[in-house]
């Protein structure tokens, strides 16, 4: 597994054996990010489930402002963060997704993103749909996308958001949802 595009292009991402972790495939990070172009250059990005954090890596690759990465077990992405260099622009959150978006709705100063990456368990899908889908709207900004990994024989959705586009790579389901171009 490698960053595609931009200043780390071709570095290697290390997905630990044994972890539990998914990596989205290089095809479906190349095709995200074909679709997305210059609307992640300074993005704010959030990566929800984030495993090896390479979404947001790839983002973060591609002239993204900062990211913030969400996962229960976050050392896969730490690991490739710290050997990327990339520390300085990154937030890692060691934490239950739901639980952080719970917290985060009590907050005086909520973070609104550009771009909200979103990479659950597939086993998931149906729970993190439910949960995603009343917090969604308020994470991103005016004009924001947020891109959802799920199974192809059980798609997470998200009913809160137009979906603008879904493709099917092997697989894993890719809907990209936000409100249209004005």
């Amino acid at each position: 597994m490698r960053v595609i595009a931009g200043d780390l292009k071709g570095q290697q991402l290390v997905a630990p054996r044994g972890w539990k972790v998914r990596p989205t495939s290089d095809r479906a990070r190349e095709a995200i990010f074909s679709v997305l172009g210059d609307r992640v250059v300074e993005a704010r990005v959030l990566d929800l489930y984030c495993g090896t954090g390479a979404l947001a890596i790839e983002a973060l690759s591609r002239g993204a402002a900062g990211a913030t990465m969400v996962d229960r077990d976050t050392r896969a992405a730490l690991g490739n963060v710290e050997h990327l260099g990339l520390s300085e622009r990154v937030e890692l959150v060691r934490a239950d997704v739901a639980r952080w978006l719970e917290n985060r709705e009590g907050g005086e100063e909520k973070l609104i993103f550009d771009l909200v990456f979103i990479d659950a368990p597939y086993r998931l899908a149906d729970r993190v749909g439910q949960e995603l889908d009343s917090q969604l709207s308020g994470l991103l900004g005016e004009g924001g996308r947020a891109i959802v990994e799920s199974g192809a024989r059980r798609p997470l959705r998200i009913d809160s958001l137009p979906r603008l586009r879904q493709r099917r790579y092997g697989a894993a389901d890719v809907s990209i949802y936000g409100s249209p171009e004005q």
